[in-house]
């Protein structure tokens, strides 16, 4: 049986694998596609899918999706919207990420601030100096901070100083879901909620959610996810068809930023059939 992985992040954000690395470890893990997801990026897709088409030449095959994850606003909480066969190439769409790079630019700057007058020598200068281009995340502070020997561990840093409950965080502001969804559909693409049980809600405010964007277009629910635990899968995948939405899984794999979660395997028993991906290409047929 073929399997896929429709959440998967790479140096163009808060991963630690260069996209062309992502395609090498996905075809070493057997993976008959995955998905390139990264925070409000589509940056990353042409080296994969170049990568792609160089194994492809050598007789090792994998399928590279083109997509993203956008943060939006939701009841004043940051929930994520993945986009799945994204244009790449759509104008409006090119552009609104890099509005939103420019916010999350801004709020970094914000809360480097905030760092340095808690006596911590950080800048968003010295986090590009080794990161590059990346769009920078809230992983690359804790990253620093583990680093420079601040905090002992990326979960010390979010306690301490990153978390949202801690004097030093700084908002972002975000797209609304139904622009956000707009624009995924705009380009082309799938709008599918990421991890609908990772925002601590409850299981009613679960459903309260995903009846809320299914009302703005939503098409499909991250049902298979790497923290799912007892009936979370079964729970999801009776959401989704209760709402008329498509399935989709992921690992949400980043490499060294979250160590414990495998390209395709997750925590090592995911396991995404690549029927759902076909579903997926005819939704959008």
């Amino acid at each position: 049986m073929k399997y896929i992985d429709l959440h998967v992040h790479s140096t163009a954000s808060d991963g630690s694998f260069t996209p062309a690395e992502v395609v090498e470890l996905a075809i070493e893990r057997g993976l008959a596609a995955f998905a390139l997801t990264d925070h409000d990026t589509i940056a990353g897709v042409a080296a994969a899918q170049e990568a792609a088409a160089k194994a492809a030449v050598q007789g090792r095959f994998v399928k590279v999706i083109p997509g993203t994850e956008l943060s939006v606003d939701y009841k004043g909480k940051d929930i994520h919207i993945l986009g799945l066969f994204i244009d790449p190439t759509n104008h409006s769409f090119c552009q609104a990420l890099e509005t939103a790079r420019n916010k999350r630019d801004d709020r970094n700057i914000k809360m480097a601030s905030n760092l340095m007058n808690a006596g911590i020598d950080i800048t968003v200068e010295k986090l590009r100096e080794s990161e590059g281009n990346s769009v920078l995340t809230r992983a690359h502070f804790a990253k620093y901070l583990v680093e420079y020997g601040y905090v002992k561990t990326p979960k010390d840093a979010f306690t301490k100083y990153l978390g949202s409950d801690t004097p030093y965080y700084v908002p972002r502001e975000y797209l609304s879901p139904e622009n956000a969804i707009k624009l995924i559909h705009s380009a082309g693409g799938l709008a599918i909620l990421a991890h609908p049980l990772l925002y601590k809600y409850t299981l009613e405010e679960v459903e309260q959610m995903v009846s809320y964007l299914a009302g703005m277009n939503l098409d499909g629910l991250e049902a298979i996810y790497s923290s799912n635990t007892g009936f979370d899968e079964g729970r999801m995948m009776h959401l989704a068809n209760k709402y008329n939405l498509l399935i989709t899984g992921g690992s949400d794999f980043h490499g060294a930023l979250k160590p414990s979660l495998q390209i395709g395997v997750g925590r090592g028993n995911l396991k995404i059939p690549y029927g759902l991906l076909e579903k997926l290409e005819q939704a959008i047929l």
